[in-house]
């Protein structure tokens, strides 16, 4: 946490952070013209902020995004707030994120995991893993073209969520449609984005496409809660809660 709270003791870094809140996804360029400030200058500050965990960042051709990411700052609220004034742990749901060119992902979350890409790889596509920290088996041979199901694991057969594998390259990207099976005009997409970072993996989760503001609301209360799952599964062999997730569609 000394890196969040030496990133936030900088006016320019919060001041970022707030343009960020307003507008997520935004170029170095879009930032430069809000702050005033040299493309250098901004730069270091944003080095800062992404070596905290702050800002997340996502390349789209030859520009770079970037997207706010509040959850260093719920770990400050949970370590030293919310075990005296909320006992449960508030996610995403406050964080509007708004989408004005097709390009940009609705939402971005980036979570840091102590594992190997291998091992996050299989944590996304394998059925039973998937079912231990999701209470849904993710069912799918994984190659580009072939259908996927995000199915209950409580033996009902119902699927909550399906779509089609659009790219699949094992173990740093896979890139799949996620549709709700009542009605296919609602269907977004989703990328997964696993890279190394040091010792540990980073994994990038992307949604795109989503088509208003309660899949928006559904999908920030979400992935949060699932990826959080997934970490403490991967790092301790036991995962937070065997809770149901709901469908994030």
């Amino acid at each position: 946490m000394d890196k969040v709270f030496k990133a936030l003791a900088d006016e320019t870094r919060r001041y970022l952070l707030d343009r960020l809140r307003e507008e997520n996804g935004q170029t170095l360029g879009e930032l430069c013209a809000r702050v005033g400030m040299t493309r250098q200058s901004v730069t270091q500050h944003l080095a800062v902020l992404e070596a905290a965990n702050l800002v997340g960042t996502v390349r789209r051709g030859r520009e770079k995004l970037h997207y706010l990411n509040p959850v260093p700052l719920h770990e400050v609220q949970e370590r030293w707030i919310d075990k005296f004034e909320r006992p449960r742990l508030r996610v995403l749901s406050e964080v509007k994120r708004r989408a004005e060119e097709s390009v940009k992902p609705d939402y971005v979350y980036v979570t840091y995991i102590e594992s190997t890409p291998e091992k996050v790889w299989e944590a996304l596509t394998d059925p039973e893993i998937t079912a231990a920290y999701w209470a849904h088996h993710n069912v799918s041979d994984w190659q580009p073209g072939s259908a996927w199901a995000h199915r209950r694991a409580d033996g009902s057969g119902i699927d909550d969520v399906v779509g089609v594998v659009v790219e699949a390259d094992p173990p740093r990207r896979l890139v799949a449609t996620w549709a709700d099976p009542a009605d296919s005009a609602k269907t977004a997409t989703v990328t997964f984005t696993i890279r190394p970072h040091g010792a540990i993996v980073k994994l990038t989760v992307e949604h795109a496409d989503l088509w208003d503001e309660g899949a928006r609301a559904q999908v920030s209360r979400g992935w949060p809660a699932v990826l959080s799952n997934l970490k403490s599964l991967l790092e301790t062999g036991r995962a937070l809660t065997t809770e149901p997730w709901g469908a994030m569609v």
